[in-house]
């Protein structure tokens, strides 16, 4: 067990304290000042049906590819945080958690009202 630990600690790129509140605060704030967020990777392919879906659909949303950033892995980490889905993409409509594309497709006869009524459309 103790073999185990150390393995995953010396192989997981934890962040610390502060790069993990700083990444909190970040993911957080995107999540308030958008009516839809996608926290995707660039080369992900449910992220770009995710994104081909609301773009379909006529939605404004925010995307940030979190390969892309530097501090990208310490955002995947705060939204494992604050939602228990470390995987991409994670989607938010007017706050709320969606999931991953699969749960949005599962909504998809509905996103047209949940669009709207957050204000993406």
């Amino acid at each position: 067990t103790a073999t185990i630990s150390f393995l995953r600690h010396f192989f997981t790129r934890a962040s610390s304290p502060t790069t993990m509140s700083a990444a909190k605060t970040k993911a957080q704030g995107i999540i308030d000042d958008n009516a839809v967020a996608v926290f995707s990777k660039s080369y992900c392919p449910y992220c770009k049906a995710t994104k081909a879906t609301l773009s379909a659909l006529g939605a404004k949303f925010y995307s940030i590819e979190l390969d892309q950033v530097d501090d990208g892995s310490a955002i995947q980490d705060a939204l494992e945080e604050i939602t228990s889905q470390r995987s991409v993409p994670n989607i938010f409509i007017a706050q709320k958690h969606i999931g991953g594309n699969s749960d949005l497709q599962a909504q998809k006869s509905q996103l047209p009202n949940l669009l709207k009524e957050a204000g993406a459309v």
